[in-house]
């Protein structure tokens, strides 16, 4: 028997067998028998796929970023992991967003080891969502436990939505922003934050 599950916002998740008899019952709509062999081990295996997709619900992005490090030698200008690697959902039609993230924060006492920027990224896309939303969420959140100077935070995506159904437009690509602090006020930090990630 599954143990109860409460979902982010309290309400108990289904049980596993309730997850892939919704799956069956996909694959009957879709036009296919999900007795036949081929099928009848898929219920099992898209609920493992989305217990992956989807770990962002059981993370707290906040906590990855609490362990912070005093002993930054004074630095005080910009930190920036370009070229985050992410993978998350569309929650209008549940197919893939693919794209990379550009993060910068500058530090005002403290700073977080580089590798809990990436990871809050992934947090966050492991949801189901918008991009915009995501971009924003990614922003506020490091603003809010590191308390910088300024957040900058760019997302280049592909949404499977627009590139394998609906307009079909492959090469479409989605960017989006959000600044905060210095980025927001300074044109010319936001300008250096631009131009590092910039491609050649």
């Amino acid at each position: 028997m599954d143990a109860i599950v409460e979902t982010h916002d309290g309400a108990v998740r289904p049980s596993q067998a309730e997850a892939e008899e919704a799956v069956r019952t996909l694959i009957r709509w879709a036009g296919d028998d999900p007795d036949r062999e081929g099928l009848l081990e898929t219920p099992a295996r898209v609920v493992r796929s989305y217990g992956e997709f989807f770990e962002g619900y059981t993370l707290d992005p906040e906590e990855v970023l609490r362990k912070t490090f005093e002993e930054s030698g004074g630095y005080d200008e910009m930190v920036l992991i370009r070229d985050i690697e992410l993978e998350s959902h569309c929650e209008h039609h549940m197919v893939p967003i693919i794209g990379k993230a550009h993060v910068a924060y500058i530090p005002r006492n403290r700073v977080v080891g580089i590798s809990k920027l990436a990871r809050v990224v992934g947090i966050f896309a492991k949801r189901l969502q918008i991009q915009e939303k995501m971009t924003v969420d990614i922003a506020a959140t490091i603003d809010n436990v590191l308390q910088p100077q300024g957040v900058a935070v760019v997302i280049e995506a592909s949404h499977q939505c627009m590139t394998t159904r609906g307009v079909h437009k492959p090469a479409a690509e989605t960017v989006t922003s959000q600044m905060l602090g210095a980025f927001r006020e300074d044109p010319s930090t936001r300008r250096e934050f631009l131009a590092m990630i910039r491609r050649d």
